[in-house]
């Protein structure tokens, strides 16, 4: 069954209280950036961190008294597994979490917090999603499947009310899409309320299955994405139906375009985002004549990334933005030549952050030495001048290799 903006409605006033109503707001520098007017759904702002437990709660509130006794299963990788823990230990209902072996250490330590037994298996969802399957008919418990179900659709569309309730003007909704429930929802909330506004999907680059098979393509999903919470091998049959009648189009984005999206949301918005909750941002950026000159809402769908993650994706925009670079400095192995690179660096405005000596390796000759600096810089145009006035002082001097793109 496929629900209606009536389901959605009615689901909004089975959550309300209950679900956090986060707010809506407006980004100037990011909208700047983008070229478009952007106003961002912060579901990262709910009690676990994602807009998963809207629909969680939704379905485990149709159970019968007989199926909270018996207990709850899901299968997540993180998000939805959250959002079954938390309201299930509210209500009184047991619940059991299968996760993908791989999910990141925040996401299970989260989920245990809440009371639920979490089962590691499998390498990815669709194993994980077996033997949640196999555990439900053995111990007689509740699936509660993450994207697949008209209840949990009916409960992610709620946000769509709220924002459009919040900016009634917009043009298009940009949505992450994992198994489809969350851009499901909002489609059929969104197309009812406001017929001509866009919906548009955005997949990880490596994880297509909801493009392919509405493409009727052979399935390639596969390979580490930072935004595993959308790394879906298998979509949803009824979110298939209902994106296919819905949703104008899905937009694919690579690695470096997720990584940029949640530096620019830390850095713009000041916000913690995972990579599926900044996916939508990506797809603007990567896709700006698209979106010029109209009003987008992005669904900035969790904030569960990992500590040690984020601040490696911030490292690592910073080097690719050229703010922080490796210079390999050529010098005579004599007192003093250390210490005028280093004060020629400090000069130009460049702040070291590490340093090393390169000497004991066959192609540095006896009497010399290659100097390795981490130095923190402006931007790229501060790298070339780095660069210049130290090779304009004799010192050779190049740039190491980073993940700058080009």
């Amino acid at each position: 069954m496929t629900p209606a903006l009536a389901d959605i409605r009615d689901a909004a006033r089975q959550i309300a209280g209950a679900v956090v109503r986060t707010p809506s707001v407006p980004c100037n520098r990011l909208s700047r950036l983008a070229g478009c007017t952007l106003t961002l759904k912060l579901e990262n702002l709910q009690d676990i961190g994602s807009f998963k437990q809207r629909g969680a709660l939704v379905k485990m509130l149709s159970l019968t008294p007989g199926q909270r006794r018996a207990g709850v299963i899901a299968m997540s990788a993180g998000n939805h597994a959250q959002g079954v823990a938390f309201h299930a230990q509210r209500l009184s209902i047991p619940a059991t979490i299968v996760m993908p072996e791989a999910t990141p250490f925040t996401k299970v330590e989260r989920t245990a917090e809440f009371g639920a037994r979490v089962i590691l298996h499998g390498e990815g969802l669709d194993q994980a999603a077996a033997f949640a399957a196999e555990l439900a008919r053995k111990d007689n418990l509740t699936f509660v499947h993450p994207y697949d179900d008209p209840m949990i659709v009916a409960g992610q569309g709620t946000v769509a009310l709220e924002l459009l309730e919040d900016a009634p003007d917009l043009d298009c909704i940009v949505v992450p899409i994992g198994g489809g429930g969350l851009i499901s929802g909002i489609a059929i909330a969104a197309r009812a309320l406001k017929p001509g506004i866009e919906i548009l999907g955005v997949q990880t680059a490596l994880y297509p299955a909801m493009l392919q098979a509405l493409r009727g393509n052979q399935p390639t999903s596969g390979g580490e994405t930072i935004a595993e919470g959308i790394a879906v091998k298998s979509p949803g049959v009824l979110t298939r139906a209902i994106i296919k009648d819905l949703v104008a189009d899905i937009l694919l984005v690579d690695e470096p375009a997720l990584e940029q999206a949640v530096m620019k949301l830390a850095e713009d918005a000041k916000l913690v985002v995972e990579g599926a909750g900044a996916a939508p941002l990506a797809a603007v950026l990567a896709n700006r004549e698209r979106f010029a000159g109209r009003k987008v809402g992005l669904i900035v769908a969790g904030g569960n990334i990992d500590s040690r993650l984020l601040g490696s994706v911030l490292m690592r925009g910073l080097v690719r933005e050229g703010r922080v670079v490796s210079l390999r400095v050529d010098i005579t192995d004599r007192p003093g030549s250390l210490a005028q690179v280093a004060g020629l660096i400090g000069a130009c405005g460049g702040n070291i952050m590490e340093i090393h000596h390169q000497r004991l390796f066959c192609d540095v000759p006896a009497k010399r030495a290659d100097i390795d600096a981490v130095v923190e810089t402006r931007n790229a145009d501060h790298v070339r001048e780095l660069v210049d006035r130290l090779t304009a002082a004799g010192f050779r001097t190049r740039v190491l290799g980073t993940t700058a793109d080009g």
